[in-house]
């Protein structure tokens, strides 16, 4: 079924964009294997700094977009202000693209979705869990389960925006909290990966409670 544009208003619209506005989306073609951080030059198997001189905790990262415009107009305007219908073709594109590119890897689907979890009192202030709302939507279409009890927040932390990576870390030192048995193979969904420093912590305390192999799953990936 076809509506419009959220990008140009066209009524020629599938998913929510046109395929001229799709085309324009900042594809993350180039990056580091591990953690899809945004590269200048073409590789194969390539790893940024980072990955090489301080490994994650995490062996993947499935990120099809930069967080550059309009990606990051669109994930803005969902995440702050509610407006779902800018993420549906973001959603709808990752779903397109994440089974070749495991394919790529020779990496199966994982055994669950994990979203990133948000402390209540902020959930309540924003109206929704938008990573959660990701995981749900893209395990429904392709048939991975969604686990929102399997961590949670033990306790409030300041907002990450504006924190370098050693900020971030220090601020969520012992935020996260493993209420469940893990799986061997789990995904960790989020809406944007900017230093990745979430994405280590929470990693963190997965491995130590069991997973042998984990994802990260995003939309977009900050170019530095």
């Amino acid at each position: 079924m076809k509506g419009a544009c959220v990008g140009c208003l066209s009524p020629n619209a599938t998913s929510g964009l046109c395929k001229p506005c799709h085309a324009d989306l900042p594809a993350n073609n180039w990056h580091c294997r591990c953690c899809a951080l945004p590269l200048a030059h073409p590789g194969g198997d390539h790893l940024c700094g980072d990955c090489l001189t301080s490994p994650p905790p995490f062996d993947y990262s499935f990120i099809p977009w930069r967080y550059q415009y309009p990606v990051d107009s669109m994930i803005s305007r969902y995440k702050y202000q509610g407006q779902r219908k800018f993420a549906r073709p973001l959603i709808a594109g990752f779903v397109d693209y994440i089974e070749p590119a495991l394919a790529a890897y020779g990496v199966e689907k994982p055994d669950i979705l994990i979203p990133s979890p948000m402390h209540p009192s902020r959930r309540r202030k924003r109206g929704f869990n938008q990573a959660r709302d990701i995981a749900e939507s893209i395990g429904t279409m392709i048939n991975v389960p969604v686990d929102i009890n399997i961590v949670r927040r033990a306790h409030k932390v300041q907002t990450q925006r504006g924190l370098n990576r050693e900020s971030r870390l220090a601020n969520l030192r012992g935020v996260f909290k493993v209420c469940s048995t893990v799986p061997e193979r789990v995904a960790m969904v989020d809406d944007v990966v900017t230093t990745g420093a979430t994405m280590r912590v929470l990693a963190s305390v997965l491995r130590e409670a069991g997973a042998q192999e984990i994802q990260v799953w995003a939309l977009a990936r900050t170019p530095g």
